[in-house]
């Protein structure tokens, strides 16, 4: 110091100026693993803080306690209230800020003096650390330096010699206070997790791993590097004996797998599948259709035998997840799609959609064209008799003209009605073109495929007269394409006999993809030629009104009060 002099308590000032603050981060518990800077500052600092709970053990202080000399000033940060309930007119809250402004202010006043203070936590200080908010209150008063520490999620890792992530994976830390099902969807959607803040929010955190389908990958660590440190498979843990010290690890998926897998999935390219000797899992002529028996129907799911021949295991089923994916990109998928896709072995579709789901290294892909559903359906169901977890994977929502029909009605069958069958919705194309359209559906409708492949065109138009005449405002589903031209000119005239001329139509295409459009034209002024399979319609109800706004957008809309007769 330059200039100093003795103080009233003994400890020496600085004259010159304020005190430097320090945030200095201890580490996950053993004192050997804090940093040589931490125990540079703590060397040098003339007061060392730390907080505590009422019953004033700090494990912060027990840590650091081989470098604490006796002419440190030691200022015990000691919260008036950790989990109990307080009679303080803010609250928890109220009561723990009013702390806080008043551990600042003693803190303060050592800085002032001139006093270099070191306020010491356990892991790192910005990182649910108690310092953070002295860190607040104090950093821009004051010259502030932040030693970063060895977080327990670190440690927690290292303990249990478990990778947290790698390559593309993504981790995500999770305290464990937040609400079950906040919890649960997040564990789904991701790739790798650490739950921290255990103790009492366990049983919620428990039964947001065995929801979310990540309980059988769950480690439990308790005191990382600490004296009663204690690892085991989190679904063996009891309750009662969980400390707020401990953390659950959901590890990474690709620590297990072999290395050529990793690096092609990391590369872009699908890795062939290592055991595929029984036809299956890819067809020579690429459609992903089961390999077929010499009659001509599908071969069960089988592996070989000692001889070579074919054998289903009946004993291992396994499961089929039927995933929306939304419209268009990542961006539509719910978390528990997301985490579907990312916990599935085998993922099942037509290209396209397969081509939205980010590579996974281990998972197996089996792309077809989109015209053998239900040859789709078979072979996922068939990899599930092997007891292998399958998504197939639909566009949209999966139960709206798409893939979830398609599976139920082949698990219906014999052999498949013991396998377990999941759909999960996603969003569909109408309610994605309505919201970027405004809110055209906001009062009844009815959804109609204009697609006359699977149902004759006399059937489509009954329907349309039914719902038109109804007034009902209308979604149509695969209006037009290369071999389909006439509908659409068909389906306005026919609209017309119940609708005005200037019912306002929606044409929206590509919706969430790059080439998204959006207009509204009028119902006598609909082309088909600006139609094609990759647009969506939505015809007005009587009801329904398009409004330009100041900014020159308009926007349609159906009010959901409708006129008495």
């Amino acid at each position: 110091m330059s200039e100093q002099q003795a103080t009233g308590d003994g400890s020496v000032a600085n004259t010159a100026g304020p005190g430097r603050l320090y945030g200095v981060g201890l580490g996950p518990g053993d004192p050997s693993l804090m940093t040589v800077r931490a125990v540079q500052v703590i060397d040098r600092a003339d007061v060392i803080a730390y907080h505590s709970a009422r019953h004033g053990r700090s494990i912060a202080r027990s840590i650091a306690a081989e470098h604490l000399r006796a002419d440190h000033i030691e200022e015990a940060l000691v919260y008036p209230v950790t989990t109990e309930s307080t009679d303080h007119p803010g609250g928890y809250r109220g009561a723990l800020d009013e702390f806080y402004e008043s551990a600042a202010a003693r803190l303060a006043a050592h800085l002032d003096a001139g006093r270099t203070v070191a306020v010491i936590s356990e892991g790192d200080p910005l990182f649910y650390g108690s310092y953070q908010h002295m860190h607040k209150r104090l950093a821009h008063r004051y010259p502030t330096e932040v030693i970063p520490g060895v977080t327990s999620i670190s440690a927690a890792a290292a303990r249990l010699g478990k990778p947290l992530a790698e390559a593309d994976e993504v981790l995500t830390i999770l305290p464990g206070t937040l609400p079950e099902e906040e919890l649960t969807a997040r564990l789904a959607s991701t790739d790798t997790a650490v739950v921290m803040k255990l103790g009492r929010t366990f049983p919620t955190v428990r039964r947001a791993m065995e929801r979310s389908g990540r309980l059988p990958e769950a480690h439990y660590v308790e005191r990382a590097t600490m004296p009663g440190e204690r690892t085991q498979k989190l679904a063996d843990i009891d309750a009662e004996t969980v400390p707020y010290f401990s953390v659950t690890v959901v590890p990474s998926r690709i620590a297990d797998l072999p290395p050529a897998t990793i690096t092609s999935a990391v590369s872009g390219e699908a890795a062939a599948p290592p055991d595929d000797t029984d036809g299956l899992l890819a067809a020579p002529d690429g459609t992903g259709k089961p390999a077929a028996s010499p009659d001509g129907t599908a071969q069960p799911a089988a592996s070989p035998d000692a001889h070579g021949e074919l054998v289903v295991d009946e004993g291992v089923v396994g499961e089929v997840v039927v995933v929306g994916t939304g419209p268009a990109g990542p961006l539509w998928l719910t978390p528990e799609s997301r985490g579907a896709l990312a916990a599935a072995e085998d993922l099942v579709g037509y290209t396209t959609y397969l081509d939205r789901v980010p590579l996974r290294p281990g998972q197996r892909r089996h792309a077809s064209d989109n015209k053998v559903e239900s040859e789709r359906a078979e072979l996922a169901l068939d990899l599930a008799r092997r007891g292998r977890r399958v998504a197939v994977v639909s566009g949209g929502d999966p139960g709206i003209f798409a893939m979830a029909t398609a599976v139920l009605e082949v698990a219906s069958q014999d052999p498949y009605r013991a396998i377990r069958v999941r759909v999960l919705p996603g969003v569909t194309a109408a309610n994605a073109a309505a919201a970027r359209a405004g809110a055209p559906l906001g009062h009844d409708y009815a959804v109609i495929s204009l697609s006359d492949r699977l149902k004759p065109w006399e059937v489509i138009a009954e329907r349309l007269h039914a719902a038109a005449s109804a007034d009902l405002a209308l979604a149509l589903y695969n209006p037009g394409s290369r071999s389909r031209t006439w509908q659409v000119g068909k389906t306005r005239e026919l609209l017309l006999e119940h609708r005005a001329p200037d019912t306002p139509v929606i044409l929206a295409r590509d919706i969430g993809g790059p080439e998204e459009s959006v207009r509204t034209v009028h119902l006598a002024d609909l082309d088909p030629l600006q139609v094609d399979m990759r647009t969506l319609l939505i015809v007005g109800s009587s009801q329904t009104q398009a409004v330009r706004r100041d900014d020159g957008t308009e926007i349609v809309w159906t009010p959901r009060r409708y006129p008495e007769k």
